[in-house]
């Protein structure tokens, strides 16, 4: 087990730093000069060519590579090009929105789609069993910036029950008022992401009621919660872990998109101020914390996997993966 944690932790660390050279490299072959965004229009040369200087763009591209990977390794993300503020502390700041939208939406998620996943499994021969099966399915078509706009319509709008967006300047101080800003944005999030779960979590279950232990645990006399608790949930929950992980993982980039839709201090919306802005080091910052946080993810739910199952740790340990 520890040599399959190290060798995981280094393809952690080598994904994480082939994603930021392809983000490097990327950006880089996009059209205009990050200088611009210093610059106002009908700037001279000379002005052009002072800016490229204080921000680096006039150095070759492997020496600001060089020096961009250089600070990402003492965990400098660089200084903005229009705050001229460390992009750290401010995507530290902005952490405050984003992680408790995640972990809220996905708990909520969660909440609703293992009884919701279970019902329609063990049901299916019932009329309910496929209506929610098939309730699924349209969640999952329906994009999630268009539900958060229907319950902004619904619920703040005309209800005027709920803020249609924003939240509090004193962030945390006002635990209410920061958790009312974050309903609509977390339920927006978590009945799409629920809607993705269900059906994982239907066929889980299907594949339990199926199997031949639960079938000889009946037949010895165990009832059907029983059986269930004793032999089903463990089967059950080995497949359903490492989905959950990318389900979290899919939270958190949803988490992203409804911080605009929402109008949310969070990532999402730094990640477009700094598309709009032509900000490289504010886009490579946000890129870079997302998908080190997904990639972290699916570490986690990896190694929550192969604690659960022992034929994946018997597997290990043979050496064979």
């Amino acid at each position: 087990m520890a040599r399959y944690l190290l060798r995981r932790t280094a393809f952690l660390l080598g994904s994480l730093l082939l994603a930021a050279s392809l983000l490097f490299v990327l950006l880089r072959l996009l059209p205009g000069d990050p200088a611009n965004a210093l610059l106002t229009v009908g700037a001279t040369p000379e002005q052009v060519a002072a800016a490229r200087r204080q921000i680096g763009s006039d150095l070759p591209l492997p020496e600001q590579f060089g020096a961009w990977l250089a600070g990402l390794a003492r965990l400098d993300l660089g200084t903005s090009f229009v705050s001229r503020l460390p992009v750290g502390p401010e995507i530290a700041e902005r952490l405050v929105v984003t992680v408790p939208l995640t972990l809220l939406s996905f708990a909520l998620a969660v909440v609703i789609a293992l009884p919701v996943g279970f019902l329609a499994a063990w049901r299916s021969d019932r009329w309910y069993g496929p209506l929610l099966n098939g309730v699924s399915q349209l969640g999952i078509a329906v994009p999630v910036f268009w539900i958060g706009m229907l319950l902004v319509t619904v619920f703040a709008l005309r209800l005027r029950v709920l803020p249609a967006g924003g939240f509090p300047r004193e962030d945390w101080a006002d635990p209410g008022r920061a958790l009312t800003s974050l309903v609509l944005p977390v339920v927006t999030i978590a009945l799409v992401m629920s809607a993705s779960l269900i059906r994982y979590v239907r066929s889980a279950t299907l594949d339990v009621l199926g199997s031949d232990y639960l079938r000889t645990a009946r037949a010895l006399g165990a009832s059907f919660a029983g059986a269930m608790w004793r032999h089903g949930l463990r089967n059950a929950a080995v497949p359903v872990v490492s989905i959950l992980g990318i389900e979290l993982a899919t939270t958190f980039l949803g988490a992203v998109v409804v911080e605009s839709v929402f109008t949310l201090p969070g990532l999402g919306t730094m990640l477009v101020e700094g598309i709009a802005e032509h900000d490289y080091p504010v886009i490579q910052g946000v890129l870079v914390v997302s998908t080190f946080a997904v990639l972290v993810i699916g570490f986690a739910a990896d190694l929550g996997q192969r604690l659960m199952d022992p034929r994946l740790r018997a597997h290990v340990g043979g050496g064979r993966s």
